[in-house]
């Protein structure tokens, strides 16, 4: 069977583009909306860059190792999505460039905070900031709030948890049986800030362990029945 995204077009959001990914594709699509923002000399990116960028070992849950022949038929399928497209290089290599702004409909920083949600999953609101704000300015969590009504309102963003500190979120582009999972494991209520310290996430963080392990095994069946498909397609 190919591990095709989920197909969205019986969505009642209006002018809704994008449909869900499979956990390859959301780190493939994840990496390239950071690197564009983080290392812009080196933008576009080569297919041996995008696969570095995916298993790198810092800002990424789960970690993977993919090979170049994943990350290939991956950047194949998000092309046919619409998500990405191939770039003329230096003339030795053909280099990836995201299509986020479009496909998705969003602007700079409600890409930077899709692309973290993309490449760790489920995080508080307090940690999302702080590591969307290496790519794009979010001064602080006012700041981050129009950002995350505006994403939470196109279905981009989900919530897991009621709102209050410790509030934790996610993208929406997971297909459905995962966002349930998701729904069903998330804690019941936001998690108290100890006096003294900032909220934590220790729930949170028990979810995000989960989900790793989950989508470990679930990323590797995508990129085989990715690269499966491709090949009887051929």
């Amino acid at each position: 069977m190919h591990a095709a995204p989920v197909d969205a077009n019986n969505s009642n959001t209006p002018d809704r583009n994008w449909s869900p990914l499979n956990p390859a594709q959301r780190r493939v699509f994840g990496v390239l909306i950071e690197k564009a923002k983080t290392t812009p000399d080196a933008y576009p990116l080569t297919l041996n860059a995008t696969t570095t960028g995916c298993n790198q070992k810092s800002n990424r849950v789960p970690q993977t190792d993919y090979d170049s022949d994943d990350v290939q038929v991956t950047l194949d399928s998000l092309r046919q999505l619409g998500a990405v497209v191939e770039v003329q290089g230096d003339g030795r290599a053909a280099k990836f460039r995201h299509r986020a702004y479009d496909w998705l409909g969003v602007d700079k920083a409600e890409a930077a905070v899709l692309a973290e949600l993309l490449l760790r999953g489920p995080q508080t609101l307090g940690e999302l900031r702080s590591r969307a704000a290496r790519m794009e300015s979010i001064a602080d969590l006012n700041a981050l709030r129009p950002i995350i009504d505006t994403l939470l309102s196109r279905q981009l963003m989900v919530e897991l948890s009621p709102p209050g500190r410790g509030q934790i979120v996610t993208h929406g582009l997971y297909d459905e049986a995962e966002l349930e999972q998701l729904q069903k494991d998330a804690p019941s209520s936001a998690a108290p800030a100890s006096r003294g310290q900032p909220a934590t996430a220790s729930s949170g963080q028990r979810i995000a362990s989960l989900e790793a392990e989950l989508s470990a095994l679930r990323d590797r069946v995508a990129v085989l029945e990715n690269r499966l498909a491709s090949w009887e397609s051929a």
